[in-house]
């Protein structure tokens, strides 16, 4: 019986274990106010996909995911000026992101910070905006809705 039960756990351990790498390597998921860009690793071609909904994909074609809904930035300071814009990722300049931030997950942009002096931390897509919308040029794949 005890056997038995090693047997038993064993399969389970496998079962599980192989359907989370099955999970995690050939699906992703878009909410309804994001977009994903995928890379295909293999001929290295770039799309975007802006149906909502579970994806099916191959384990070698990676998806980026991307929130489109207008989010605020600012830049931090201790000064009372208005410092802040509320900004939205532009999907028809997605192309023009790829080629000057290259593909990547931007989640883990700023993943790893210490700067603790400040209630507001940008962290993944939301400090890339910050970043290019307070650069001084127009970018295509920005747009400023409005500013304080």
């Amino acid at each position: 019986m005890n056997r038995r039960l090693k047997r038993v756990a064993w399969l389970i351990g496998f079962l599980s274990t192989f359907l989370m790498i099955f999970y995690f390597g050939w699906f992703f998921h878009t909410d309804l106010s994001w977009v994903a860009i995928v890379r295909n690793q293999v001929s290295g071609e770039l799309e975007i996909d802006s149906v909502p909904g579970w994806h099916v994909r191959a384990p070698w074609v990676l998806a980026s995911r991307i929130d489109t809904r207008p989010q605020r930035v600012c830049v931090v300071s201790g000064g009372r000026s208005f410092n802040c814009k509320l900004v939205q990722f532009n999907i028809a300049g997605w192309h023009q992101f790829v080629e000057m931030e290259g593909f990547r997950y931007y989640w883990w942009s700023n993943r790893i910070s210490f700067n603790g002096g400040y209630s507001d931390e940008y962290r993944g897509m939301k400090d890339l905006l910050r970043g290019y919308t307070f650069s001084g040029k127009a970018y295509p794949f920005i747009t400023i809705r409005r500013e304080f």
